[in-house]
C-alpha cells in the first residue's frame, strides 16, 4: 500500500529524481566515486566502500603466558564463552548486558567494548554475527514502515514524534517506503525542530534520521540498510564545523576503529547538503553569529584535509578551505538570524529542489 501524498508536486523532485538516476547508473557500472591516491596506513580507502583494513596492518598479540596480558586474555576467553552460549541458544545480548554479568571483573564498559571489537575483527565477522547488540540512540521519522524480528510492525510517521532506531537492524524486514530522499541530521535538537516545523510532511515523501551526534552502530547500519534496499538519495545536514564534517565522513566513509566492518556500514553515495561554509557568505550570515575556530578545531580540520578520501572530493576540500581561511565555524542554528523557520521553509527546500548538494 502506497503512502498518501502530502508533500510538494512531483515537479519539485525532478532534480532529485535525476540524481537518483545517476546513482543507479553508477551502481550498474559497478563503480563508485572518482578514485584518488592517499597515504595507506592501518586502513586503506576504496571509493565504493570507504575506509577498510589492509592485510598487512600492524597487529597486537595477546599471550596467555605473559603477566602483562594474562588478564586481558582471560577476559577475551570469558566473552568468547558468552558469545558461544548466545549463538548456541540463538539469543542476543547488548554490550551493557555483558558488562553487568561481572562488572567488577571487567572494570568498566570500555573494556568490554574494546574486546568485542577485537573479537569481531579477529574472526572477521560483523558484531551481529556474534549475537551482540548495541544500544540504539538514533531516531527515525518519515515515510517508512517495517517489521521487527519479533513480528512487531513499526510505522514511522511525519508527525512531531520519532521512532527509536531498532537495536537489531539485521532482523528488520518487509521495509516499505516511497521516499524521494533520506536526510541525515547531525543533532537531535535540529532533528526535533524540523519535526516541529512539519518539515517531513511538507517534503513528503521523505525519511529523516539522526544519530544524535557521532552515530552509534545501529544508526549507521540502518542508513546502510535503507540505501541497499531502496537506493534513494541520502543527504547530510551538519554544522559547518570540523566536528560536523567528521560525523558526515563517518556515515559516508566509515572510521578507522570500524574499518574491518566497512562493507556493512558505509554509504559513499551520501552527499553534503548543508550547512556549507560557502552558504555563510552567500546568505550574508552576520559574523557575530559565527564562532571562531579553536586550536582543537584547526587540528581536526587539518587532519580531515589530509585524509585520502578528500582527494576525490574537490568540492568538499574547497568548502573546508573556506572554513580554514575564515577561521570561523557556524552551527545550523545560525540560519535563525534570517527567520526562525528559515531552515525548514526556505533553506532545505531550495537545496533539494535545485540540487544544492556536493
Amino acid at each position: 500500500m502506497a503512502f498518501a501524498p502530502m508533500g510538494p508536486e512531483a515537479s519539485f523532485f525532478a532534480v532529485l529524481d535525476q540524481h537518483r538516476a545517476s546513482l543507479l547508473a553508477a551502481l550498474r557500472r559497478g563503480g563508485g566515486e572518482p578514485t584518488g591516491g592517499g597515504t595507506r596506513l592501518a586502513s586503506r580507502f576504496e571509493d565504493s566502500v570507504g575506509l577498510q583494513m589492509v592485510s598487512h596492518c600492524t597487529t597486537r598479540k595477546i599471550k596467555s603466558d605473559s603477566p602483562k596480558s594474562v588478564k586481558n586474555f582471560a577476559l577475551i576467553l570469558k566473552i568468547l564463552s558468552m558469545i558461544y552460549k548466545l549463538v548456541q541458544s540463538n539469543t542476543y545480548a547488548t554490550k551493557r548486558d555483558i558488562y553487568y554479568t561481572d562488572s567488577q571483573l571487567f572494570g568498566n564498559q570500555t573494556v568490554v567494548d574494546n574486546i568485542i571489537n577485537d573479537i569481531s575483527c579477529m574472526l572477521k565477522v560483523p558484531r551481529m554475527s556474534l549475537h551482540i547488540l548495541s544500544t540504539s540512540k538514533g531516531l527515525i521519522a518519515g515515510n517508512l514502515r517495517y517489521m521487527e524480528e519479533d513480528g512487531t510492525r513499526v510505522h514511522c510517521t511525519c508527525g512531531s514524534t520519532a521512532v527509536a532506531v531498532p537495536s537489531n537492524i539485521q532482523g528488520i524486514r518487509n521495509l516499505i517506503t516511497d521516499a524521494k530522499f533520506l536526510l541525515i541530521v547531525e543533532k537531535d535538537a535540529t532533528f526535533q525542530r524540523l519535526l516541529d516545523d512539519n518539515f517531513c510532511n511538507r517534503m513528503s515523501p521523505c525519511i529523516m534520521v539522526t544519530g544524535k551526534g557521532v552515530p552509534d552502530l545501529n544508526t549507521r547500519l540502518l542508513v546502510k540498510k535503507l540505501w541497499d534496499t531502496f537506493h534513494i538519495p541520502i543527504f547530510t545536514l551538519v554544522d559547518a564545523d570540523p566536528h560536523g564534517i567528521e560525523i558526515m565522513c563517518i556515515y559516508k566513509y566509515g572510521s578507522m576503529a570500524m574499518s574491518f566492518e566497512a562493507h556493512n556500514l558505509t554509504v559513499p553515495a551520501i552527499r553534503w547538503l548543508g550547512l556549507l561554509p560557502s552558504d555563510i557568505k552567500r546568505l550574508n550570515i552576520p559574523r557575530d553569529t559565527l564562532i571562531p575556530l579553536t586550536k582543537r578545531d584547526q587540528m581536526k580540520l587539518d587532519s580531515v584535509l589530509k585524509r585520502p578520501y578528500v582527494t576525490c572530493q574537490p568540492f568538499w576540500r574547497k568548502e573546508m578551505e573556506i572554513m580554514a581561511d575564515s577561521k570561523m565555524k557556524a552551527e545550523i542554528q545560525a540560519l535563525t538570524f534570517l527567520s526562525s523557520d528559515y531552515l525548514s521553509r526556505v533553506y532545505l527546500p531550495n537545496k533539494l529542489k535545485f540540487g544544492g548538494w556536493i
